[in-house]
């Protein structure tokens, strides 16, 4: 799958695999410090593999310690038994993408907020499309719970992986998100 001559400098290594998921085949790279890739269904050719590519110069195939800790915890998110992530991230991105994705880990279980409450979050609060820049980035999304955050209005705005995928992680999580949905932070008392 990666040919091992990607652009990375240095020899450094990322370990993949693929993982059965109710959403599909879902691809998870890892260092030995962290996750720091994951691919919804088909995604592999046009993103996950060019990504790996890029970003180091050896791909091997092949469960470390790391990925194996984020199937199991994968395993009981999609069966309702795990609602925080706690295996380690290594991300790769730009400072403003990282706090952006620092930020999205905090959003509980069940729960969804605004770009433009992430923007407020960070110091930014301008800097709602740049989160929503951001959250497009995310290379760890379900473990980054981008799926979390909705758009102004209370709509599924933009997903990666197509709103359907997020509006199933929402749905697993609790939430019942419809065109007529209003969150909870935008309703208003009588």
């Amino acid at each position: 799958m990666c040919c091992g001559y990607g652009k990375g400098i240095g020899m450094n290594v990322v370990y993949y695999c693929d993982y059965k998921s109710p959403l599909g085949t879902l691809y998870i790279a890892a260092t030995e410090k962290g996750v720091c890739k994951i691919a919804f269904p088909g995604r592999c050719e046009k993103d996950f593999i060019p990504w790996m590519n890029n970003h180091f110069s050896i791909c091997e195939r092949n469960i470390n310690p790391v990925l194996h800790q984020a199937i199991t915890q994968l395993d009981e998110y999609f069966q309702g038994q795990r609602k925080i992530f706690e295996v380690p991230l290594d991300l790769i991105g730009t400072d403003f993408q990282k706090k952006v994705w620092e930020e999205l880990i905090h959003i509980p279980y069940g729960t969804v907020v605004t770009y433009g409450y992430i923007a407020e979050r960070i110091d930014n609060p301008k800097a709602s499309r740049a989160v929503g820049g951001a959250n497009n980035k995310n290379p760890v999304p379900i473990i980054i719970p981008c799926h979390r955050v909705i758009g102004r209005n209370g709509s599924l705005v933009g997903y990666a992986a197509g709103l359907e995928i997020k509006e199933r992680l929402l749905k697993l999580e609790g939430c019942f998100i419809s065109p007529k949905y209003i969150p909870p932070f935008l309703q208003r008392p009588l």
